[in-house]
């Protein structure tokens, strides 16, 4: 500690960050100061190291190193970005660094119109974030639905021989078939989608309207009504929209609601002025819960990395650095940005509301309290980014050892429980060796080209034990027999990632303590031991029925009805000569105890 001390009164008085290193050189906390030198001394004050966590890092740190910088706003920044590369185990650690969604429209030939988490500088328009998440989905089924501008994963740089489903269901132009559309149709949908995300309604209702006079005109009476339908929900958004910006402004509110070293937060955000969406977040290890330090280091994480920075941000606790952080927020944001503690009114009020419903969470997440199946799976769409909340989870496994004896589980998960009426063995017959991934696909095209055959709704969800390469081979299987919106994931064993089809450059991590990701282990653990028991059951069998193919005279009907009376070839040699009698007859219990009897047996 004594050199701790010395490091600390050699430290410079300007502003700047300061890093605490254990023995093996790992930097264990991560700080900002307006003032490097008094900041640190401030840390072997008696009564700082009287606390639980301060006297714990001193005794475990050696060293503390300082970056100095020319003000606070630059060692707030550079804060944020050492905690999140570093992710020192004093610090406060926001685990779930979950982002909204942005609508993506690509910058193609043939533009394509998906949802995404991630921005990227490749030329392609985003528009969001939209709140809550599940309206981004809605919002681009819509576009599929009435523009046929699609999210496909389809090559288009060249022709294809034939269109996918999504264009003989009436939501695609088909631009992977020549001939199916042309250049200027499909621009023209491509610029109505734009005006659409861009919020310029007026505009495109006086196109659609004058698209509708144009079809009636020449008694496309169909196509009239199809745009009619269009329009009327354009104007409709229009007007909740007018309504919404009249009533308030934008603002994120913060709960929260602490028995240390548990803590749970929620977050409310409020978008002209009503409430959108909410978000939940947990920590397990905050022994010595300071809420100014707390909230200082979370506002910090939640926004430096966050595209959109509302007006208002509404904090529960006042905090040291807030001054310095509305400046940043506000240089980011291009426009002011407060961070309020309101002490009466309405603002007051929502606080309320939110530790009220952070109480809830608390209580939910540790307390260990029973959630509805409603809830389960609206949690499952909003961790996995799904469209829609999964009311019937499929999921598939393969077992073999060195590529014999292949065969595969699928279970099953609907309505919050394993309905294991409807699971379902599969024999591995096209695929020689050890080859995992077309194991999958035959088994994923065989159980689903049936369900196509009767007319079976597919699941909400399938769900394949392993990483990209077999959830790759799942989804081009039901690509080849013409399935191409079906909602398909996979967790990675060992990491425990989550893959999605078409956000694999967005894996999804989980907090260990999720219940979403104890689900999913469940129905894949659930999986993973039917397929296992199958195997050794088809395993043994071969094994068993080898040995007493064995036995010169002995044909392989006398060997299935030896198996079925006596159960193994173990029972089989223990029986009596008369027992066989009795069951197969005297030739042929002679011949078995014989072979038994032989001096190699």
């Amino acid at each position: 500690m004594n050199a701790l001390r010395e490091q600390a009164a050699q430290l410079p008085f300007g502003p700047g960050v300061y890093l605490y290193k254990d023995a093996a050189g790992k930097i264990i906390y991560v700080g900002k100061a307006k003032s490097l030198r008094a900041r640190v001394r401030s840390y072997f004050n008696e009564d700082r190291l009287a606390e639980a966590k301060t006297g714990t890092l001193i005794s475990e740190a050696r060293t503390v190193d300082y970056i100095l910088l020319d003000n606070e706003k630059e060692a707030l920044a550079l804060e944020n970005n050492l905690i999140k590369q570093h992710q020192p185990r004093y610090n406060v650690l926001l685990r779930d660094d979950k982002t909204y969604p942005y609508i993506k429209l690509t910058n193609e030939r043939f533009p394509r119109v998906f949802v995404t988490r991630r921005l990227r500088k490749d030329g392609a328009s985003y528009f969001g974030p939209w709140f809550p998440g599940n309206l981004a989905y809605r919002i681009v089924h819509f576009i599929h639905r009435h523009f046929l501008v699609p999210s496909c994963k389809v090559d288009l740089t060249r022709f294809h021989p034939k269109p996918c489903l999504q264009f003989h269901i009436h939501r695609c132009l088909g631009p992977c078939v020549e001939g199916l559309t042309n250049d200027e149709q499909y621009s023209h949908a491509v610029r109505q989608v734009r005006l659409l995300l861009d919020g310029r309604h007026t505009t495109l209702a006086g196109e659609l309207r004058d698209q509708i006079e144009a079809a009636s005109l020449e008694m496309r009476y169909e196509q009239a009504a199809g745009l009619r339908d269009v329009l009327t929900t354009v104007e409709e958004i229009a007007e909740r929209q007018k309504m919404s910006a009249a009533s308030g402004n934008d603002a994120d509110i913060f709960g929260y609601y602490a028995e240390p070293p548990m803590v749970a937060v929620n977050l409310f955000h409020m978008r002209n002025g009503q409430i959108v969406d909410r978000r939940e977040f947990y920590w397990e290890d905050q022994t010595e819960f300071e809420p100014g330090e707390f909230f200082s280091s979370l506002l910090l994480q939640i926004y430096l990395d966050q595209h959109f920075v509302p007006a208002a941000i509404h904090v529960p606790v006042e905090f040291e650095d807030c001054a310095v952080m509305e400046e940043l927020l506000s240089e980011k944001r291009n426009r002011k940005v407060e961070i309020l503690t309101p002490q009466r009114g309405q603002k007051k009020a929502m606080l309320t509301l939110a530790e009220t419903n952070a109480k809830h969470s608390f209580d939910a997440r540790f307390r260990i309290l029973k959630p509805s199946s409603a809830a389960i799976k609206e949690a499952l769409q909003e961790a996995l980014n799904l469209p829609e909340a999964p009311n019937r989870i499929e999921c598939f496994d393969i077992s073999h050892v060195q590529g014999t004896d292949k065969v595969a589980s699928m279970v099953v998960w609907e309505d919050g429980r394993m309905k294991k009426a409807d699971y379902r063995k599969f024999i591995i017959k096209t695929v020689e060796g050890n080859d995992d991934f077309a194991s999958m696909s035959e088994v994923v095209t065989r159980r689903y080209s049936r369900l196509q055959a009767e007319g079976t709704p597919l699941p909400g969800l399938v769900l394949i034990d392993g990483g990209l390469g077999q959830l790759h081979a799942a989804a081009n299987a039901l690509e080849a027999i013409g399935i191409t919106d079906q909602q398909v994931a996979s967790l990675a064993k060992r990491e425990e990632i989550i893959y999605v089809l078409g956000q694999e450059d967005e894996p999804v991590v989980l907090d260990r303590f999720s219940p979403i990701l104890h689900l999913i282990q469940t129905i894949r653990d659930e999986a993973h031991r039917f397929a296992v028991t199958f195997h050794r059951t088809r395993r043994n069998a071969r094994t068993l029925t080898s040995e007493l193919d064995e036995i010169p005279g002995i044909g392989p009907i006398t060997v299935r009805k030896l198996l079925k009376e006596f159960g193994s070839s173990t029972m089989v040699r223990e029986a009596t000569e008369e027992a066989l009698v009795a069951k197969i007859g005297k030739a042929a219990a002679r011949k078995v105890r014989a072979h038994y009897s032989g001096p190699q047996n």
